[in-house]
């Protein structure tokens, strides 16, 4: 349905920008992004282990493989050579008390070299090839079940477009985390007292997330999203907007509190109107 929304009501448009500009300002953000991870004095996670903890925190999993509009199915199988390469970097990863997770600093560049290939990138409201392609449904993963743990998020880039219509959507709208190397990246601290470790593998036709512990967790989250809708824009095409939420509750199911994650605002690609 398309209303109009006064609690996060927002104006948004395309930017155009020249080739020159993209370049230019994507030299200037990867390199005070590498200024930022080796002078800011931050504890970065490095211990992986292959044994894994026992408690399983919360889990999630997501299909690899999707029919999209126009959207050559090489680019997909192409995404899950380039996933498994990266999995090898964070799989068993272990965030101690004090640390913070960074999706690219464990990871790094995406190359041929590494064995990188051509999978799909989103560009400016459209999508292309290009090396290390797909590697956002991971970042989006681990952002989603990270939001069902105490861990914290301190740096989470949204999708400024919406591309594809909902297809069997099981998640809120604007419930993932883009990513650029390595100026788009998904931070996550432990603020806790103990120890988490991410287990993220390939398990037939699906990826699979989970936040390990060695002790049970007191909490339990529910994410949910408030105030969706879609508006026309004032340059003629649609925006989409909500709010996220998530519900804290005691592990006898006591409602503890209700707290605001994040907004979204994404300009759609796709006539609102569609019929499912």
């Amino acid at each position: 349905m398309i209303k109009q929304n006064s609690i996060i009501s927002k104006n948004i448009k395309p930017i155009k920008r020249t080739r020159a500009r993209i370049f230019l300002g994507k030299c200037f953000y990867t390199f005070r992004r590498h200024i930022q991870w080796y002078m800011t004095g931050k504890k970065y996670c490095r211990l992986i282990e292959e044994d894994l903890y026992t408690n399983v925190y919360f889990e999630h999993k997501t299909p690899l493989i999707r029919k999209l509009k126009d959207v050559d199915m090489w680019l997909q199988y192409n995404k899950i050579k380039n996933i498994k390469i990266a999995l090898k970097k964070i799989n068993g990863i272990i965030i101690k008390p004090g640390e913070t997770f960074s999706y690219w600093r464990l990871i790094g560049k995406p190359t041929a070299k590494k064995g990188y290939t051509d999978g799909m990138i989103l560009f400016y409201g459209g999508f292309k090839a290009g090396i290390g392609g797909g590697l956002c449904q991971l970042s989006n993963l681990i952002y989603w079940i990270t939001l069902h743990t105490p861990l914290k998020v301190v740096e989470r880039y949204r999708h400024s477009y919406d591309i594809f219509p909902d297809s069997n959507r099981t998640q809120p709208f604007g419930s993932g985390a883009t990513c650029v190397y390595n100026y788009r990246d998904l931070q996550i601290y432990n603020e806790t007292q103990q120890a988490f470790q991410l287990a993220v593998y390939i398990e037939g036709e699906h990826l699979v997330g989970k936040w390990l512990t060695i002790n049970e967790g007191n909490l339990k989250y529910e994410v949910y999203e408030k105030d969706h809708y879609m508006k026309q824009e004032f340059w003629g095409g649609y925006s989409r907007n909500n709010i996220l939420h998530r519900k804290i509750f005691s592990r006898d199911g006591e409602l503890l509190e209700d707290e605001y994650l994040t907004e979204n605002h994404a300009i759609m690609m796709y006539e609102p109107f569609l019929e499912e």
